[in-house]
């Protein structure tokens, strides 16, 4: 039997990859990874409903106390980022640094297994040509997770499997009924596990970032209004900004050294190009010459047509064949030719920012 140590948060969907490798012959142990206290799949409830899998599977649980290294990667990561006026994507960040290198480097180093496997809605195959691991998009386009994924090495991918990667979301609820498993109805976590445990984004940043009072002017410098910390806002933002104005208004940029929050118009959101730092290629190498592909800069949004241009350093520069709304520093620009994920990185500040 194929040995491999699934990721298991107590959802329905790892819950299932776990099932179906077993029923398929693996010999699959379970790893639960404990990330912070509180609510939500990631903690106390998600670990008890992962052992209770295993338990009802017949397969051993490890549980390992991953908080400083989620402490340190995204916990603080996140602050900073809020406080330099940046609105950080923490789930890539999480996946490399906190979930699958540590997960791949716990099977190798203490259980002696080479494989991993999570619940993740994407799909992974080798290129002979290229002689690369490629990340491609789930069958289920409404679940593609392949976004997050985009910071996953060659050897990451080498050691994974995506057992949803086929199937829609209808399916695995299917078969997590059919095995019977607890979770099968589990209600899908709708959320960051910080905006779970803690309520909302807000509420956790208000935790580590003082509210320090500030303007909302226009681009003009015009005062608006009056904001409590620009940790609450992000650019693209329209609700909850707290300025009343007859039209609409936007958050177009966020200054951390005038405390201003600066709102426009949509057009004022609009932006024709970006740079993209912490580049990293995956299902192609690192191209030495402009190409034209597709870009997704937000998990929710359609892949636009792009032109990528190496700046070197890890870096591309990235001029959209037309305006982008609410293109945010700190988030992932992920880019795809078609099915396939070519690479991503992270949207960087704007220079007059």
């Amino acid at each position: 039997m194929n040995p491999v140590v699934v990721g298991l948060s107590g959802g329905v969907d790892s819950s299932t990859a776990a099932a179906t490798l077993h029923h398929q012959g693996y010999e699959v142990v379970g790893l639960t990874l404990w990330l912070m206290k509180g609510k939500g799949q990631c903690c106390s409830e998600g670990m008890v409903d992962a052992a209770f899998i295993c338990e009802q599977l017949g397969i051993p649980h490890h549980i390992v106390d991953s908080r400083d290294v989620f402490q340190e990667n995204i916990i603080d990561y996140l602050v900073s980022g809020y406080e330099a006026g940046i609105t950080p994507l923490p789930c890539s960040q999480c996946n490399r640094a906190v979930k699958f290198g540590p997960m791949l480097r716990y099977a190798r180093q203490e259980l002696g297994i080479d494989c991993i496997a999570t619940g993740h809605y994407a799909r992974i195959r080798y290129d002979e040509t290229t002689q690369r691991y490629q990340l491609l998009r789930a069958v289920d386009r409404n679940k593609d997770q392949s976004y997050f994924l985009y910071d996953l090495t060659q050897d990451l991918l080498a050691g994974t499997i995506f057992p949803l990667g086929n199937q829609t979301k209808e399916e695995t609820r299917r078969i997590a009924n059919e095995f019977g498993l607890k979770t099968a109805d589990k209600p899908e976590s709708q959320d960051l596990c910080l905006i779970e445990a803690h309520g909302s984004m807000q509420a956790f940043l208000d935790q580590y970032i003082h509210q320090k009072e500030g303007d909302i002017v226009d681009l003009k410098g015009k005062v608006l209004g009056k904001h409590k910390g620009i940790h609450h806002y992000t650019i693209g933002q329209r609700k909850g900004i707290g300025v009343a104005a007859a039209e609409p208004l936007y958050v177009v940029k966020l200054d951390p050294v005038m405390n201003q929050v600066i709102v426009g118009n949509r057009a004022d959101a609009g932006k024709p190009e970006c740079s993209v730092s912490r580049m990293n290629w995956v299902s192609i190498a690192e191209p030495s010459s402009p190409i034209h592909t597709e870009v997704q800069v937000r998990y929710r949004s359609s892949a636009v047509p792009v032109d990528v241009i190496p700046l070197g350093d890890n870096r591309v520069k990235l001029v959209f064949d037309e305006p982008q709304f609410g293109i945010t520093p700190g988030q992932a620009a992920v880019l795809y030719d078609g099915e396939v994920l070519l690479g991503g990185g992270i949207i960087e500040k704007f220079p007059d920012s």
